[in-house]
This record gives C-alpha cells, structure tokens and sequence, in this order.
C-alpha cells in the first residue's frame, strides 16, 4: 500500500534524479505535460521521514536530473561557441548544474524544518511554487523548466491568462501531491484534482479582443555561422544576407523585423546599410532590427531600433550574466576565453520602457532571453497591443534549447492574450496567435523568412493586470498551515 512505503534515502535520491529527468520530459520538443504531476508526487513521497540535511539532498539530486538533462545546451555554449575545450567545457557544464540544483536542496530544505505534516499536500506544493520563484529572481534569476511551462498545450492552459505559469505551476504541484494522498485512500483529494482540471472548461477561451484591422509583417532568419559572425567577413555576409532577404518581401508587407544583433556591428557603423535598405522599401514599411547601440558616455546597449516610419528604441533590461555582462569581471576578465566573448560588456536598458511604434502598432519589446521571465513580459504588454521577441538562438546548436524557448515565448502569448512575434537568428522563427498556437514557422538552421498577419489586441487579461503575486501569495497561505502546525508540535515537545 501506498501509505505503507518507505524509501531510504539512497534510494529516494535516486528516485529524485529521475523525477528531474521526467520534468524534463514535460518541455519542449517531448512535450509529456502530464509526467508534471508525477515528478512532484515522486518528490513528495516519503519526504516526511528524511530529516533537513537528507530532504535537502533530495532536492539537489532532483536538480542535477532536470538541469543536467534539461540544460544540457549549457554545454553547447560554452565548447562549441565560447572557445572552450571539452574538459573545462565539461566541469563549467557540471558547476552550472550542481549549482543550480542548490535551488531544489534550499527549498526542501527549508520545507523540512519550517513545516509540519498538516495538510501537507498543499503545503509542500506551495513550498515549491516559492522555491520556483525565488530560482526566478535570486542572482539574476533562472526560471527555466518552471513546471507551469509545459502546460501551453494541457488541459490547463486556460488558467494561463488567469493566473500566468506560477498558478499552472501551482496546480500541477497540488495534482502531484493530492494525487499520492489519493491513493492513500483519502478521497477528498480526489474531489480537489477534479475541481483543479475542470475548472478551465468553464473559463473564457479569450479574454481580449482583435482590432478591425490585420497587419501584414515578415520575420527574417539568416542563418549566419555564429563563430565568425563578428568577423570583418561575417559582418559583410550579414548585410548582403539581410539586404537580399529584405528585398525578397512583397509591396504588401506592413512590418520587417530582423532578429537579435542581425548585423554584427555598431548602430553607427550599420547606419549606411539601414539607409540604403530603406530607400527600396515602401514608404508605408517599417524595419525592426536587433543591433548593438552605444551611448554617449560609451554604454553598450542590446537594442531594437526602427528604420522608417518607426517611434521609439528598445534597450535590454534583463541581462544574461557571462554572455552580455561578467560579474565579478576584475577577477574573471581574461581568466578563460569563455569569459572573453565578443559583446559581453552590455549596460541594462531603462526599466519599463514605452513601447516601439511601428507600423500602426504599439509593440512591447523582449530581446532573447526575457521573454522567459513573465512578470518583466507583463510589464511590456499593459501599454502594447503585441509583442515582439527576437533572439540569437545560434548559442543552442542543434540542442533542445531553442524549442524549449519557443514553448515559453508561447506561454507569455496565452498569458497575456497577445500576438508574439519571434524573429531569431537561425531558429525557431514562427507567429504565435494569443492562444499560443503558431500560425507561421520557419524551419531551423535554414536562411529563409516567414510572412503571417497578426492583429493587435484590445484589452488585458487577468494575469496581465495583475502579474504574478496573487499567486506567489496564495502559495505562501498554503505553506502557513504547515509552519504553525511545526510551531504546535516543537511547543507539546518541550511541555512533555
């Protein structure tokens, strides 16, 4: 029986390793969103008999299953495009994932000695939820693999624009741990699982509305061999391969957008090309493109600028660390190649930034890797009626990085009930609709383009109004029960 198994802790690390590589398995290209709930149940199981010290090595085993299969891209990175042998590449890859796995260790950790087993279930499953969000913000944060991430395509996804990926977080950690108490025969648990998934049956399909008007835009990808991108060559091979690219488009093309630094240069050294480029467009087509900025006081910015009938500049705000800006950079600056990388001396971009105005559209801004982060999404689309991603996802190889990306630039769209337009580098380039489902895609690692319509969107969602703290503050309601309950237990102890 269920109530009667009993792990020991070997063994019970072991089963953690493999709940993270399940968690895996519910991301992109797998895409098993139901495995979710099981790798939670498999976490929760027993964890009331391991004291702090054995929960928290749970909780690291459990990372080192998700992040070494989940980001094992890290390495592709750091070898392939960061001049960086195969051992060192191989410890740097290790480090990473030791370390991020702390994340896992602190949270159960923490769930042992503050929490009681009342009402567990629903205290372990915020317990989690809290341990996601603090891996979302702590040291610039990493809110990669969140389990509310693989639900875009679940029954769930209507809970999306309600309470955004914390609360599918929520309810897959709550179907997890309720599951397990279910087959301890408490049947109650049951009823709850029920209400939890069928509750988006009842909920509205949209939440906002489309204008009269569509907008016909083309998305670009230019396939250009990162390694040598910044070279004198890969500098003249991305101009002629945008320019060609750009010239291919029909008359009937409202938008352009060309992806993260599509032209390897300065704005000021790009200007030429951006000018001559747009005396052949159409006076009614704008261009958006990623480029390199630098300021008067010699910042370097990773923006998005317009050419044409185009208001307003973008300038990264959330930074990647390592690959745009080096912490601790007097003492790691020229240690190893990998932290030598060209471009990776960035400044952050004002916080809460108008949106571009281009072509009859208000667009709120994500370069890359914050459109990841959904609060910072959130924060773009109140005062835009669409959004635009673009990316260098030539970093990934032909890892599963970039299709995981995709699926979390789908989940901001269902979110916020906004078109998402994704231009990379070589892929995954697509048009994603406000139900995350993808009307356009190019495929990967080819030089090609993409033409779709979007149209801009009226109103906001509820998460969109919101952003994520209704649910990061029911999660920590749900873990009050259990930290009184330990209270109560610690004060009957001493009076004994």
């Amino acid at each position: 029986m269920m109530s009667e198994l009993r792990l020991t802790p070997s063994l019970g690390y072991l089963v953690a390793l493999i709940a993270g590589c399940l968690t895996t398995l519910t991301a992109s290209p797998f895409e098993l969103w139901w495995l979710g709930p099981v790798a939670i149940g498999l976490m929760y199981l027993g964890i009331h008999a391991l004291t702090p010290s054995q929960a928290a090595f749970k909780g690291w085993w459990y990372g080192v299953g998700m992040f070494g299969s989940g980001t094992s891209w890290v390495y592709v990175s750091i070898h392939d495009y960061g001049y960086t042998g195969v051992s060192l590449a191989v410890f740097l890859t290790a480090l990473f994932v030791a370390t991020l796995a702390l994340f896992f260790a602190v949270t159960l950790w923490l769930y042992r000695r503050l929490t009681g087993p009342y009402l567990a279930a629903l205290t372990f499953a915020g317990a989690w939820v809290l341990g996601e969000v603090l891996r979302t913000y702590a040291f610039t944060g990493f809110p990669w693999l969140l389990l509310g991430n693989a639900h875009v395509d679940s029954p769930l996804a209507p809970w999306a624009p309600v309470g955004g990926v914390y609360t599918l977080s929520l309810i897959t950690a709550l179907t997890g741990t309720l599951g397990v108490e279910f087959l301890r025969r408490r049947w109650s648990a049951g009823a709850m699982i029920a209400a939890l998934w069928l509750v988006p049956f009842a909920l509205p399909e949209q939440w906002t509305s489309p204008r009269d008007t569509t907008t016909r835009v083309a998305l670009l990808q230019g396939n250009l061999p990162q390694l040598i991108k910044w070279t004198s060559d890969g500098q003249r091979n991305a101009a002629n391969t945008y320019t060609r690219l750009t010239h291919a488009q029909g008359d009937d093309v409202d938008l352009i957008v060309w992806p993260e630094t599509a032209l390897p240069m300065l704005e000021m050294d790009a200007l030429p090309v951006l000018e001559r480029i747009q005396a052949t467009l159409p006076s009614d087509t704008a261009l958006l493109t990623g480029i390199v900025q630098r300021d008067e006081h010699g910042r370097f910015f990773n923006s998005v600028i317009g050419v044409g009938d185009v208001d307003g500049v973008y300038r990264k705000e959330h930074l990647v660390p390592f690959g745009e800006y080096l912490p601790l950079e007097s003492l790691l600056r020229g240690l190893i190649a990998f932290f030598d990388l060209p471009m990776s001396s960035f400044s952050s971009g004002e916080a809460d930034p108008a949106p571009i105005q281009a072509a009859g559209l208000a667009i709120g801004s994500a370069i890359c890797y914050e459109i990841v982060y959904p609060d910072l999404v959130v924060e773009r689309a109140r005062d835009a009626d669409i959004l635009l991603t673009v990316s260098n996802d030539t970093w990934f190889g032909e890892s599963i990085g970039p299709l995981q990306h995709l699926q979390m630039a789908r989940l901001r769209a269902v979110e916020n009930g906004r078109y998402v337009m994704r231009a990379t580098s070589n892929g995954v380039t697509a048009i994603i609709d406000p139900q995350g489902r993808i009307t356009a895609r190019a495929p990967q690692f080819e030089t090609t383009s993409i033409q779709a319509e979007v149209t801009a969107m009226e109103g906001l969602t509820p998460f969109t109004r919101t952003g994520s703290w209704p649910v990061w503050l029911l999660s920590a309601l749900l873990v009050l029960p259990g930290i009184i309950g330990k209270k109560e237990v610690i004060r009957d102890e001493k009076k004994e």
